[in-house]
């Protein structure tokens, strides 16, 4: 089947005569260095594979659109959300958070929820969980947790040593783990969970004037979980079943869609509620804080490469649009860092030019050079600012609105420590099957912890969170709860 232009050519664009044979001194070689066309195929082949992400290496992407259905303009002068009707362009990858690249769909794991809006005044990413919380909420505690859910350095094996023991002596992490070890810790699909920015963003209006928001995307397709014992079937005969269920469903015409949720806090409220808004370990009540209908995402179309547009998608929580700022979030002022920068190792200092990061707006800056550079580099163009000539310079309306500070310099920890009555509540509002169910679940990923401290010390959060929770566990690993004894 013809596909155009078949002349096979090198990366510069010269005819290739001879792809089945190297080119070599007599018929038996050796082979010579001015085989240039081999040369070329080999070291391109060596730079295939650009490093894997540290975390969320696997996963899968989609091209679709967002449509706002009511008006917000009153809280944010976001211009892709200034109109009820107006559709913008985005980009989403699903992915599985601590497994490498070629790791199953369906373990349990938090999902990654990664949003690319390409709108026109920039692109906005808002990259998040299929989880309103996350297990830490400093950033500086970040790498040790990561450490703990990859691979042991000497057995290079999973060690739930590490795992347990690190979230015992963390409890902020209670919340997060009861979720994790819930149904839906393990999503049926990437189509049938809800996503989630986790964090408090601020969001500024016209007026200047600014709120607290928080992210809900509710799937219409409903929630589904996978049972573990199916789970873990699958995760052996189709280790790549969530990938192929977003792109067969698409390619069918079954347009997976979520409609997006905010919840807003008026800014002042963050000093007097009742749990700290900027701590993502926790959530808000929708009873003190309902949520308030935004638009509606679609996902219509898939990537043509998967390389080139999933692989190569980088997303950064800290790109911003007017309108939409970050909180004083711990874990999220890290990560306005931490993932730009691991994009520039990982992809390349100019991995906002590649078409599937590209913005639709103009791109006007004095950032030149770097490898793989594409396009004129900025030509003959101001390379400087300021300058006497006319370049680009700032718009001093688009400042960040300000928010007041106070206090000593110095490393401090959140002031809120009630890290139990959440997840105690979202115990005691499962059904009794769901119950039984998680117990199950976190003994099952307890009982391989070789130290008996480990497990009662973890024991002893569940306890403080829910008793009947806390010594169903224990029963189920033959223990007592340590407040028992």
């Amino acid at each position: 089947m013809s596909t155009g232009n078949n002349k096979l050519t090198t990366s510069w664009g010269a005819p290739v005569g001879d792809n089945q044979n190297s080119m070599t001194a007599g018929q038996r070689g050796p082979t010579l260095l001015q085989d240039v066309h081999l040369l070329e195929k080999l070291a391109h082949f060596n730079r295939e594979r650009v490093p894997e992400r540290v975390v969320h290496a696997k996963g899968a992407g989609a091209h679709g659109y967002f449509e706002v259905t009511k008006d917000v303009s009153q809280y944010t002068k976001a211009a892709f959300l200034s109109e009820v009707g107006k559709q913008t362009p985005m980009f989403i990858r699903f992915s599985t958070v601590a497994g490498e690249l070629g790791s199953a769909d369906t373990v349990r794991d938090p999902r990654g929820f990664a949003v690319k809006f390409y709108t026109e005044e920039g692109n906005y990413d808002l990259v998040g969980n299929n989880t309103p919380v996350f297990f830490i909420r400093d950033a500086i505690k970040f790498p040790d947790f990561i450490h703990t859910q990859k691979r042991h350095p000497q057995t290079h094996l999973k060690n739930p040593n590490a795992v347990w023991d690190f979230w015992s002596l963390s409890p902020e992490s209670l919340h997060q783990v009861t979720i994790l070890m819930s149904d839906r810790g393990i999503p049926a699909t990437y189509r049938h969970m809800h996503g989630f920015g986790s964090h408090t963003f601020k969001w500024v209006n016209a007026e200047g004037t600014a709120v607290w928001v928080k992210y809900h995307f509710k799937t219409e397709q409903g929630i589904r979980n996978l049972d573990v014992n199916l789970a873990a079937q699958l995760a052996g005969e189709n280790p790549d079943y969530h990938t192929e269920d977003l792109f067969n469903a698409i390619a069918a015409g079954d347009f997976p869609a979520w409609t997006l949720y905010v919840q807003i806090m008026p800014e002042a409220d963050a000093d007097t509620y009742r749990f700290d808004p900027f701590d993502v370990t926790k959530v808000w009540s929708q009873k003190d804080y309902p949520l308030i209908e935004v638009g509606r995402m679609v996902l219509n179309r898939n990537p043509e490469n998967y390389f080139a547009e999933v692989e190569q998608a980088t997303f950064s929580p800290g790109s911003f649009v007017p309108g939409i700022e970050a909180s004083p979030d711990k874990m999220l002022q890290g990560r306005l860092f931490a993932y730009s920068d691991a994009h520039r190792y990982r992809v390349g200092a100019n991995h906002n030019q590649l078409p599937i990061n590209r913005p639709v707006a103009e791109v006007n800056n004095h950032q030149r050079d770097g490898a793989m550079t594409p396009g004129n580099n900025g030509g003959s163009a101001l390379y400087y600012e300021p300058n006497s000539f006319g370049g680009p310079k700032e718009s001093p309306e688009y400042k960040a609105a300000p928010f007041t500070v106070s206090g000593q310099a110095a490393s401090v920890a959140y002031d809120h420590n009630d890290h139990y009555t959440q997840p105690g509540d979202l115990y005691r509002l499962l059904s009794s099957e769901e119950q039984a169910r998680l117990i199950r679940n976190i003994a099952a990923a307890m009982a391989p912890v070789e130290y008996e401290e480990i497990k009662l010390r973890q024991i002893g959060h569940f306890y403080k969170a829910d008793p009947e929770l806390g010594r169903g566990i224990a029963d189920a690993l033959g223990l007592s709860v340590p407040d028992e004894n």
